[in-house]
């Protein structure tokens, strides 16, 4: 027991950042440093393996360079015969440890923990300091500053205030090139002769190892497997794989970011999502990285924007959006979809060949690329109706990267149109021709993408019409869906009647059995 002048300093597995403002006035000689591994954060959902391995390593390894500094740090391992399992009861018991009268925490990325912090100064009976995280660009309360008042929220425009505000890729205070997004020159489908180069590998070391074999043990019925995990767990690997970005993947990643293939999950993507949101690596020297290879001449300014759009612009906003319309966020069904996930999401065995692939990498590797999530798996989850619980779950499940402050308005708000269009202007549906145009997906597939009616048809296709049949009245004032509205009112309704025969049989049938 270091007696009550001293403070404990709250370090949660998201978290793992060494400015991280819990730790900005840390006194080693005095504090001392909780973290702790609980059941109650690896199962609120069945994580993947690949999930639970990475945070509890990558906090394993956090915790031995905090030490090597010479602080001291109070950790509580899984399988600790006296953990509590919880963050509130290891708080708890750390005070009763140590005597402190006063905890620091930085604020947590998810509304149910915020909610738990609430009422941990009442029920410790001393201060608990919950702090702003400043690892972010925009703090909370700044977004919804920025928010309040306007008609419609959209990312573009925030983006550029935060362009404005941080200097990236600016010219005076012109954006650089002329023009704020470059989109329309990133959506190229990738060409036979397009090789991409592989991205680095972090084989385990002994730390680890032990931590795949307790996940193994400790959560044998959750997705995935931890068995051939290589994703950074530390500061020093997670610099070195943005590192092998930037110099090998950046200068493809603007044209080629769209784009799917068979096989090959990552392509041009970065992989730094995973050690981004664990705090390994903080967004500004992320950006800061990208825009020095555009100044270096080593990557085009349509790849470096739209990487840093992608951090700058879009993950500051979706954060943004998820604390400023919570818990009520939680609860949208705008077009009220009920259908449960079908069991395919579980296994990948399904005979369209692109969810096949997308669902399949993704129970492999934790990790599917934003296109593969957005017009893959949400597309699908939106033409058919499934239910935003399920696909919210799902997505907060399978994928590595995946915390609910960014996985729920990608998937409630983009994917499902479910918020009505707090985060998209649109619907974000599109038939097989799209996937076809972005992918070799189609070539291997059981169903003819050409087709949108019969046995062999593709069901993006009929499943696209009906969609916008089932919901004409509600998207009717909707300009950014007004050409496939209009082009369904003037089909042949003989054709529209066989898409929507197709649809319902489908959707009813074998292929969408919610159990093995």
């Amino acid at each position: 027991m270091r007696g009550t002048g001293g403070t404990l300093r709250m370090i949660l597995g998201d978290q793992l950042s060494p400015g991280i403002s819990s730790l900005s006035d840390l006194d080693p000689a005095r504090d001392v440093v909780l973290m702790a591994e609980v059941r109650a954060e690896c199962t609120y959902v069945r994580h993947h393996a690949k999930k639970i391995v990475l945070v509890l390593s990558g906090m394993r390894h956090f915790a031995a360079a905090l030490r090597s500094r010479g602080v001291q740090v109070d950790y509580v391992t899984l399988d600790d015969p006296g953990n509590t399992q919880s963050l509130q009861g290891e708080m708890l018991r750390a005070l009763a440890r140590h005597g402190y009268a006063r905890v620091v925490v930085t604020e947590p990325g998810e509304w149910r923990l915020a909610e738990d912090l609430r009422h941990w100064q009442a029920v410790a009976g001393v201060e608990v300091d919950v702090r702003d995280d400043t690892r972010f660009f925009a703090r909370i309360q700044e977004f919804i500053s920025w928010a309040r008042g306007r008609r419609g929220l959209r990312m573009e425009f925030f983006y550029r205030d935060m362009r404005r505000r941080h200097g990236f890729l600016m010219d005076g205070d012109k954006p650089e090139g002329g023009a704020w997004n470059y989109d329309v020159e990133n959506r190229a489908s990738l060409p036979k002769t397009v090789a991409n180069p592989p991205a680095p590998k972090f084989p385990p070391d002994d730390i680890t190892r032990e931590v795949i074999t307790l996940v193994a043990t400790a959560f044998p019925d959750h997705a995935g497997s931890g068995a051939d995990f290589a994703l950074p767990v530390t500061g020093e690997q997670a610099r070195e794989a943005l590192a092998d970005f930037i110099a090998n993947r950046l200068p493809s990643f603007g044209t080629f970011q769209d784009a799917m293939k068979a096989g090959e999950p990552v392509l041009f993507h970065a992989l730094v999502s995973t050690s981004l949101n664990l705090g390994l690596l903080e967004p500004r020297e992320i950006c800061e990285a990208a825009e020095a290879a555009y100044r270096a001449g080593h990557a085009k300014l349509n790849a470096v924007e739209g990487f840093i759009r992608q951090i700058l612009g879009w993950r500051e906003f979706v954060r943004g959006i998820y604390w400023a319309n919570m818990p009520e966020y939680a609860d949208k069904n705008m077009l009220q979809a009920t259908r449960r996930m079908p069991w395919f999401y579980w296994t990948g065995k399904t005979r369209m060949n692109c969810l096949h692939h997308a669902i399949t990498d993704t129970l492999t590797h934790a990790y599917a690329h934003h296109i593969q999530r957005l017009m893959i798996t949400g597309n699908f989850a939106l033409l058919a109706g499934l239910h935003p619980d399920d696909v919210d779950a799902w997505y907060l499940i399978v994928y590595a990267d995946a915390y609910e402050w960014v996985e729920m308005p990608n998937v409630r708000g983009m994917a499902l149109f479910a918020d009505g269009g707090i985060i998209g202007s649109k619907p974000y549906a599109a038939s097989g021709a799209y996937i076809n145009r972005m992918s070799d997906y189609c070539k291997g597939c059981s169903y003819d993408v050409k087709d949108a009616v019969g046995a062999n048809a593709c069901p993006f296709n009929y499943l696209y019409w009906d969609f916008f049949a089932r919901h004409e009245k509600l998207l009717a004032g909707n300009m950014r869906v007004s050409m496939p509205l209009r082009t369904l009112a003037k089909m042949d309704a003989g054709k529209v009647a066989a898409m929507r025969r197709n649809a319902a049989a489908f959707l009813e049938g074998p292929a969408m059995r919610v159990t093995e």
